[in-house]
């Protein structure tokens, strides 16, 4: 078991709380007296608010003239309105009435301005940072078990999927050539990379999952939906917080966070995170157990307040993993269509070998390639917020880099087949952001910015993969004697060199004309530009050296040189058109129809030949268009519960899909249009709070995704070797998609005292459920993960300040499970699997104070 060092980071910035000129400070108690920790303080005709710290402190920039108006709520209590003047700004304090009807509604800022999630006519979910941190979700993995339209898959940070009902990204291995559906913003920062979903969260504040086309509030077009994630912010009150936890499988992770003041208008926060945990497979090969975790990372923040009406935060992170992980497993051998003597399990009986265990779950591998997965991202953003009129002015200028090293054994197996695969890549990117939100007039409201980005992918320095000495036996397609010629494939290669180059531009709006104080009308417009480029260069090395054009034609099937360059540019013109109507307070209903784009294409994996040529026509791959509809109804059918449906139908034309092809040359798959996509569904979620004591909350979804037509889809993998390499797969479904996905959760609570301090002690259960789904991008019976459920439970006790314990465990029940179902290169008829973690469970400890505590 790995030793490590938990991070432990307890440093005070400053003792002194003096409060920044104009900004309102104050505590929210209850009628006992007590800190509420968590409450939300929003000021009134402005996008401002806090949230109140574990002794139910708060500071509060003011962007109005007083006297203003605060409106404090919190879980339990009942909503209150406060006046604050000139003369009380620094001694505000709150007293909440306890309210058991009462339902906390959440504050998103998703439409830029601060509004009640449940006033806001979009499909939207939110976790609280606070969730995520008991519930032990450390990464977007997790949040995918609290919000099951959330799909996640990654059989390493490079390729990872991230979707929202089913639609983003291409399922199965990553093509850089393609823009992701789904926008993943931190902070007001977009992250083009799907390897930043695999990070740890630090120091999250909240989570919003927006479902749906979002091309008219955000930056970036998102074709499938975006999630919007923020941080906790810096301010002047000094405080820290510490976190450890300890588990089976050696797991530790510790969190710390420091803040406060740290000169007149200028404040800061500093923290960070780190998480490490033994494997879950064992290797015969290297003696030891692997797919650990190994994660580290830190965030500096800067608040400066020049002026009332101005704020300027300037935000650094780094983030590193260094895991032997993302090992899958053997999980079963397909007949192809192949001659007998080439199929898998007689390959391997001719080179007189035996998989380690025919039961994945076994979780044992005899893998001869080390798989590594040095995974390293950061950056920097300046963000600065200026109350201009009755709106803010927004800007937002970051810089973000990505450095990818990876090591795969992608033929799954102990045997020296692809002794190497390695796709090492350094990324950068630079946007910058400006969009001005606020009321135009008495009825009309909205958002209205511009966006510009530029991307530089590149090699570093080359990709490789590499045969080893029973490549031949894979790659044997005729009885030919000279596939045994000695050494012919031995340590026979490609090296790539590509470099991928781009440039967006928009320009987007969105208004809120209140027709009337019920009936609302939201048009939204969005203007795109894309210039994009590649320079592909492949070449082949080692292996026999040889003048034999018969041995050189062998050759060539496994492997072949391969030049390309792509360029493109492109505009266009897309929009949203929603109608909501709110009959009462409680019932708010919204229709919605948008139109949505995905870039042109570049392919970046290797293109698949024809008669020994490549395939230059599948360079480049037609834009993806969105139409999309939908229509919700938000209810609160009481002051402590609320009932949410939405429900949805989404055609796409040319969706830009990654197949997988049987060369080896290819072995990451290639990119291809798909004619007609459809996808349609619908979601329910709700959740109820009884008393002060118990609350429970809940999510269904149906989705049904397939292909309206796709009639050139290459075939599923017990097809490989037939007649024909392609197939018309329309009328399939759609891989990553469950028809039936849910989460159950809640959690039972009561006053109390431990450590002679006061807090609450907790029990929360929660349960997440998926249907089967299809893993092959064409439909394949062989294919198929099976449904599963897993439950997650926790125990202990949480204090308003001071000291939390609690006891946890995930997948309490052991439920062995499939993330993923992955075809080795080559297509020989075994394919690998993405295993769920088995069961988990440890204890955190959690201290938070400030000076004087």
């Amino acid at each position: 078991m790995k030793k490590v060092l938990p991070l432990l980071f307890l440093t005070t910035l400053l003792v002194n709380a003096a409060i920044a000129q104009k900004v309102i400070k104050g505590v929210v108690k209850g009628e006992k007296g007590s800190p509420v920790p968590g409450a939300t303080i929003s000021l009134r005709g402005s996008t401002n608010h806090a949230i109140a710290d574990n002794k139910g402190q708060f500071s509060l920039q003011t962007y109005a003239p007083f006297p203003v108006t605060l409106a404090v709520t919190s879980i339990g209590f009942v909503t209150r309105e406060v006046e604050v003047t000139e003369q009380n700004l620094s001694s505000v304090e709150v007293i909440l009435v306890v309210d058991n009807r009462q339902l906390n509604e959440i504050s998103v800022t998703a439409r830029r301005r601060n509004e009640k999630i449940q006033s806001v006519p979009i499909a939207i979910s939110v976790v609280r940072g606070a969730a995520i941190e008991d519930a032990g979700a450390f990464n977007v993995n997790r949040v995918k078990e609290l919000i099951p339209t959330v799909q996640l898959y990654s059989s390493n940070p490079r390729n990872t999927t991230l979707n929202i009902r089913g639609l983003g990204s291409t399922f199965g291995l990553t093509n850089d050539g393609i823009d992701p559906g789904v926008g993943f913003y931190l902070d007001g920062v977009y992250y083009a990379r799907p390897a930043a979903t695999t990070f740890d969260f630090v120091d999250v504040e909240q989570i919003e999952v927006l479902r749906g086309p979002q091309g008219t509030l955000f930056g970036k077009n998102t074709t499938a939906g975006a999630l919007n994630i923020t941080t906790r912010k810096p301010s002047f009150s000094p405080g820290a917080s510490a976190e450890v936890s300890f588990g089976n499988y050696g797991y530790i992770q510790a969190k710390a966070s420091v803040n406060g003041k740290i000169a007149n208008k200028l404040a800061g926060r500093l923290s960070f995170s780190g998480t490490q945990r033994d494997g879950t497979i064992y290797n015969v090969a290297s003696q030891k157990y692997i797919n650990d975790i190994n994660n580290l990372g830190g965030r500096l923040q800067l608040l400066y307040t020049p002026s009332d009406n101005v704020s300027i935060t300037l935000a650094a992170d780094a983030t590193q993993q260094r895991p032997e992980g993302y090992a899958q497993v053997v999980a079963g051998v397909v007949t192809t269509k192949r001659p007998a003597y080439r199929q898998f399990n007689a390959i391997i009986a001719d080179l007189n070998y035996k998989l380690p265990s025919l039961n994945a779950f076994d979780r044992i591998v005899d893998h001869n390639t080390t798989w590594r997965s040095g995974n390293d991202q950061g950056g920097v953003s300046l963000n600065v917020d200026a109350k201009i009129g009755n709106g803010t002015l927004t800007s937002t200028t970051a810089y973000r880099y990505w450095n990818w090293d990876p090591s795969n054994d992608r033929d799954f197996t102990g045997l020296p087949v692809l002794s190497l695969s390695q796709a090492t890549s350094k990324f950068k990117q630079w946007t910058q952001e400006v969009r001005y939100a606020g009321n135009f007039s008495s009825k009309l409201s909205g958002v209205i910015g511009v966006f510009v980005m530029g991307q530089d992918l590149k090699t570093a320095p080359v990709h490789i993969e590499e045969s080893g000495s029973a490549q031949w036996r894979f790659s044997q397609s005729t009885t030919s004697e000279l596939w045994k010629t000695p050494g012919l494939l031995d340590g026979f290669g490609i090296r790539t060199t590509s470099r991928l180059q781009t440039f967006s531009a928009a320009v987007f709006g969105q208004l809120d004309w209140a027709i009337t104080s019920k009936l609302h009308v939201l048009p939204g417009l969005r203007y795109n530009y894309d210039d994009k480029k590649v320079d592909f260069n492949r070449k082949t090395y080692g292996g026999l050296q040889t003048t034999d054009p018969a041995l050189i034609a062998l050759k060539n099937i496994v492997y072949t040189d391969q030049v390309f360059n792509a360029k493109t540019d492109d505009t266009n013109l897309t929009g949203q058109l929603t109608v909501a109507f709110k009959p009462n307070g409680n019932i708010n209903t919204y229709a919605t129809f948008s139109t949505s784009y995905k870039p042109v294409g570049l392919n970046l994996g290797g293109l698949p030949t024809a008669n020994g040529q490549p395939m230059l026509e599948l360079a480049q791959i037609k834009p993806e268009y969105v139409q999309h509809y939908e229509v919700g109804i938000k209810t609160t059918p009481s002051a402590a519960s609320t009932l949410n449906l939405a429900v949805f139908n989404t055609d796409i034309k040319d969706f830009q899909t990654q197949v997988q092809t049987a060369e080896l040359g290819v072995n990451r798959g290639y990119l291809a249009n798909a004619e007609k996509v459809q996808v349609r569904g619908a979601e329910l979620d709700g959740n109820i709070r009884f008393n002060n004591n118990f609350n429970i909350f809940g999510a269904v979804a149906y989705t049904d995704g397939k292909y309206k037509s796709f009639k050139n889809a290459p075939v599923p993998l017990e097809e490989t070797g037939g007649t024909s390499a392609f197939k018309d797969i329309s009328g399939g479904r759609l891989p990553g998609i469950s028809k039936w996905s849910g989460s159950l959760g809640g959690e039972l609570s009561t006053g109390g005292k431990f450590l002679a301090q006061g807090g609450r002690y907790f029990l929360a259960l929660d349960g997440y459920y998926r249907s089967e789904f299809s893993s092959s991008p064409s439909p394949s019976p062989f294919l198929n993960v099976d449904g599963y459920a897993i439950f997650n439970g926790r125990l202990g006790f949480r204090a308003a300040k001071g000291v939390s314990v609690f006891i946890w465990g995930r997948n309490l029940f052991n439920t062995d499970y499939y993330e993923q179902l992955l075809v080795a290169a080559g297509n020989a008829g075994q394919y690998a699997g993405v295993l769920g973690d088995p069961r988990t469970y440890g204890i955190t400890l959690r201290y938070n104070f400030s000076p004087g505590n």
